[in-house]
């Protein structure tokens, strides 16, 4: 009998928060337990055998059975939803690798005790009709081509009522992949298919192909119009190392920078005008590249193409693979990123090299990193391996920040007694944002509003959003069962999702008009170096509003200022967000008066 593999991954928040101890049962397509398993400190179980069929069945288009074995999934954890994940394909030699994404408990009298998901069989072994019914002919909107990251998905035809989801692209292209076609065909195969994922998702993406008609998201997972997409399902290794490597290539005709519009379809029940999808595999086994393959299909001055601009990620990658002797900003640049992603995965060893020397123990947290988020474990930062580390960096700081901004806006428990529709104004309005920011980085289907204190379209959109998911009356208004819903929601995620502790050794500062990087590193007794490596920043540029994380030493943890004319204790705890009565008790000063030339001490 073959043997597949199964892996499971728990974790939320866009990998940022891992979660240890959820308990796994796997059960066969007869509702047999075979397996109990508990997520480790990374939140993942150990790969499992399991049984299925040859994987040569999966590699002939004429084979009219199902060509593996399926398998079903029960996740549990305190304090989360259930997950059940069913009819799971398991192929020969494959390892499927199963992310869980348990949400956080809040009312259990209101909330399902247990998320659903059904996988099944990927789109090349259904029948019917998957022509894109003329979509390719539309105008170019874009200037540039863009990897948008999180690409948003609609989970139904364009028109339907149904859920969007958040995903990062690569991770999109993955699903997709795995989705559509079967992880045991030849490389060649699989690549020439992955580069016709990638090249219509992107189309999509530069035509603005919904977003032009007021839709709010970019590619729905309708095979009618789009690319099969299952949210939840498990990815296969196959597939994914191969997207790790090509996710920002795409194919185009020569002298152009539009996307090809890459139709296809699985060429034995539908033909299209476009790729062959089990014709892929005939020409691979003749001995066909990627590009050949294509070129089989679409016009024969096709050619592949790179983009670097991806959005939403706080750096790009630099060109050149980092590796063991490597030096410089770049290499400080994901020390800085390992320092703080192993808050969250202690996995990962301290980096004992200088700041921007790639030594041994720079190398060894790469590699363990690698194996945490199943990149090939090479020691050495990649293409693949540097967007991870920047996409998760992201992912935590920010999670930082929404935890401390909680805590300076004073939300409190009990939920403002305001009704706030479209139009509304004002700090309400920053309460409402900051908590529908939070909960989106738990729930895929709620966008992120900007906390502007302006009850606009995006904060509409989340409301709504927010509303369906708790089975609400979706009228975008905020009233009094929305708030309570709202809070409830916040409040779980804060008891039942476990959270690094904070680091004492940063505070977060907001540029005001004047500063500058050699002032604010000044005021703090550190570097200009220090606060750029800490940030990420290249340069010495800074905006007005900018929120900077500011080293402190924690045998210091304050700055000395020096009195100026017109300064009182009030006007500088003002200024440097403390109190009057911390900088008398730091300072051992019993009544206000300052003299000019001064210096005091201010709390950090």
């Amino acid at each position: 009998m073959a043997i597949g593999y199964l892996t499971i991954q728990a974790r939320t928040a866009h990998d940022a928060v891992p979660l240890s101890g959820v308990r796994i049962q796997v059960f066969d397509s007869g509702g047999n337990r075979v397996y109990e398993l508990t997520t480790d400190e990374n939140g993942e179980t150990q790969p499992v055998p399991l049984e299925t069929l040859d994987r040569g069945f999966s590699q002939n288009p004429y084979f009219t059975e199902t060509p593996y074995f399926s398998y079903n999934v029960l996740a549990q954890a305190d304090g989360f939803q259930s997950v059940y994940v069913t009819d799971i394909p398991i192929f020969e030699g494959e390892t499927a690798l199963l992310p869980l994404t348990p949400v956080p408990l809040s009312d259990p009298a209101r909330t399902p005790a247990q998320n659903d998901i059904t996988v099944g069989g990927p789109a090349v072994s259904m029948p019917g009709d998957r022509s894109q019914d003329g979509m390719y002919r539309s105008p170019y909107v874009l200037r540039q081509v863009v990897i948008p990251n999180p690409i948003t998905v609609h989970l139904g035809r364009p028109d339907a009522s149904a859920s969007n989801v958040q995903v990062s692209f690569p991770d999109y292209v993955k699903n997709v992949a795995s989705s559509e076609i079967y992880p045991t065909w030849p490389r060649e195969a699989l690549t020439a298919n992955i580069y016709a994922i990638i090249t219509f998702a992107l189309n999509r993406v530069y035509t603005e192909w919904y977003r032009s008609r007021g839709y709010n998201f970019d590619i729905t997972n309708s095979t009618a119009y789009d690319q099969y997409f299952i949210y939840g399902r498990p990815i296969y290794d196959s597939i994914s190392v191969i997207v790790d490597e090509i996710f920002n290539e795409y194919v185009r005709r020569r002298g152009q920078n539009a996307p090809f519009f890459t139709s296809f379809c699985n060429g034995t029940t539908a033909t299209c005008p476009g790729l062959s999808q089990w014709g892929t595999v005939t020409l691979a086994n003749q001995g066909l590249s990627p590009i050949q393959i294509l070129r089989s299909y679409y016009p024969n001055d096709i050619e592949i193409a790179e983009t670097n601009i991806i959005t939403n990620t706080t750096t790009s990658y630099p060109g050149t693979p980092l590796k063991t002797g490597s030096t410089g900003l770049d290499v400080e640049t994901i020390q800085t990123y390992l320092g703080r992603i192993r808050r969250n995965y202690p996995a990962i060893p301290v980096i004992t090299d200088r700041a921007g020397v790639f030594g041994d123990s720079t190398r060894a947290a790469v590699t363990s990193f690698q194996n945490i988020f199943n990149l090939s474990p090479d020691g050495i930062v990649g293409k693949a391996t540097w967007y991870k580390l920047s996409s998760l960096y992201t992912a935590v700081t920010r999670l930082a920040e929404l935890d401390s901004e909680g805590t300076t806006q004073g939300i409190g428990t009990v939920p403002p007694s305001s009704v706030l529709r479209p139009g509304s104004r004002g700090q309400d309005v920053i309460t409402l944002q900051y908590l529908l920011d939070v909960i989106s980085e738990y729930y895929p289907g709620i966008p992120a509003p900007a906390q502007d204190g302006i009850f606009g379209g995006n904060t509409s959109q989340a409301v709504i959003a927010f509303q369906r998911e708790m089975n609400l009356n979706p009228d975008g208004i905020v009233g009094a069962l929305t708030w309570n819903a709202l809070y409830d929601v916040y409040q779980g995620i804060h008891q039942n999702v476990p959270m690094p502790e904070p680091d004492d050794s940063v505070i977060n500062y907001v540029v005001k008009a004047g500063d500058t990087l050699w002032l604010i590193a000044q005021r703090y007794n550190t570097t200009v170096e220090a606060i750029q490596r800490l940030n990420g920043l290249s340069g010495t540029l800074l905006s007005i509003g900018q929120i900077l994380k500011i080293p402190v030493s924690g045998s210091a943890p304050y700055f000395e200022y020096t009195v100026r004319p017109g300064d009182t204790l009030w006007l500088i705890a003002r200024k440097f967000g403390t109190t009057v009565d911390d900088i008398k008790r730091l300072n051992g000063l019993s009544g206000n008066l300052l003299n000019i030339g001064q210096i005091l001490k201010i709390p950090a």
